[in-house]
């Protein structure tokens, strides 16, 4: 199955966490971070994203980091 219908598929479940910036989601393939705000930015808010995944416990630092546009918005994936 192709990545993006993997995540889209896994933004359908309910999220694990809720942030101010995201709705935080276990995928097969990692830890998506689906952006609330529906502005596209300039870069991908990576560092804001890790600030968030901090505040509800999750280090995602030493992840490596992709961006995916789906249906339901921009979608940063961490993953090993």
């Amino acid at each position: 199955m192709p990545l993006r219908s993997l995540l889209e598929e896994a933004l359908m479940e309910d999220a694990i966490w809720v942030t101010d910036g995201f709705t935080w989601h276990a995928t097969s393939v990692g830890i998506a971070a689906l952006c609330t705000d529906k502005t596209i930015p300039n870069q991908p808010p990576f560092e804001q994203a890790l600030r968030e995944g901090l505040s509800v416990g999750i280090d995602l630092s030493r992840e490596e980091r992709e961006f995916h546009q789906v249906s339901q918005g921009l979608v940063l994936l961490f993953h090993s």
